[in-house]
C-alpha cells in the first residue's frame, strides 16, 4: 500500500529520503495513470496487461507494483482520477440544480477533448456488467450516484418552475444520462457527425424553460 502525502514526508528525514522525493513519486505515479489510460482504452481492462503499463513508462512490472500493488488497483486509481476529472469540470462539487446541468454539459464540451478517456470509459462500463468484473461494484455505485445528484438538480429546477410540465425528475435523468452515454459511442465512431454538448443541450432546453 503506498504511503499518504502526510506519512511521506514525516518519514523522510527518517528514511533517507532527499528533499522533493515524494513530489517526484507523484509525477511518476501520474506517469503511470497516463499509461493505464492508453492501454485500457485500446485494449479494455482484462486485455491489456500490467506488462504493457510498465513498458510503456520504462519499468519492470515489480517497479509498476510498487507504485501500485495489484492491477486492480490501478483499475480504481484510473477510475478514481476520472472522477475527480469530472467534477471538477462541474465547476464545484457542490453545484445544484441549473448550474449542475450547465456543467454537465460543459463536462461533455470537455469529453470531446480526451477521446482516449472517454474511449476507456465506454470499454470499462460495458466490461463492468459482469458481476465478476472488479469494476463492477465500481460502476454500481457510479451510477447511483450520478442518478441522485442529477436527480436532486432537477428536482430543484422543477421547485423552481423551470422545469417543463409532465418531465418527472427521475425519467428526466435517466434520460440524460441514456443519452450522454449513447452520444460518446456514436462520437467515437464518427466525431465529425456528431456534436455531444449541442445534442446534451437541446435535450435540457426540451425539458426545462432554460437556454442552455
Amino acid at each position: 500500500m503506498t504511503d499518504s502525502p502526510a506519512v511521506a514526508v514525516a518519514d523522510a528525514p527518517r528514511r533517507g529520503r532527499p528533499r522533493g522525493s515524494y513530489a517526484k513519486t507523484e509525477a511518476r505515479r501520474k506517469e503511470i495513470l497516463t499509461a493505464a489510460f492508453e492501454v485500457f482504452a485500446a485494449s479494455g481492462y482484462r486485455a491489456g496487461s500490467l506488462k504493457d503499463v510498465a513498458d510503456k513508462v520504462g519499468l519492470t512490472q515489480a517497479g509498476l507494483l510498487h507504485h501500485f500493488p495489484s492491477k486492480e488497483a490501478l483499475l480504481e486509481a484510473v477510475l478514481t482520477l476520472r472522477d475527480e476529472e469530472s467534477v471538477d469540470r462541474l465547476g464545484t462539487a457542490d453545484a445544484k440544480g441549473m448550474d449542475l446541468l450547465r456543467g454537465l454539459v460543459e463536462l461533455t464540451r470537455y469529453n470531446t477533448t480526451i477521446p482516449g478517456l472517454v474511449s476507456l470509459y465506454c470499454i470499462l462500463s460495458a466490461e463492468a456488467t459482469d458481476p465478476e468484473h472488479p469494476a463492477h461494484e465500481y460502476f454500481l455505485r457510479r451510477y447511483t450516484w450520478v442518478r441522485d445528484t442529477i436527480s436532486g438538480a432537477f428536482a430543484e429546477v422543477a421547485r423552481l418552475g423551470r422545469l417543463r410540465p409532465g418531465i418527472a425528475p427521475l425519467a428526466a435523468t435517466r434520460q440524460l444520462i441514456a443519452l450522454m452515454d449513447g452520444l460518446q459511442v456514436q462520437w467515437l465512431l464518427d466525431n465529425d457527425s456528431v456534436d455531444m454538448p449541442a445534442e446534451v443541450a437541446a435535450f435540457l432546453e426540451a425539458i426545462t424553460t432554460e437556454k442552455f
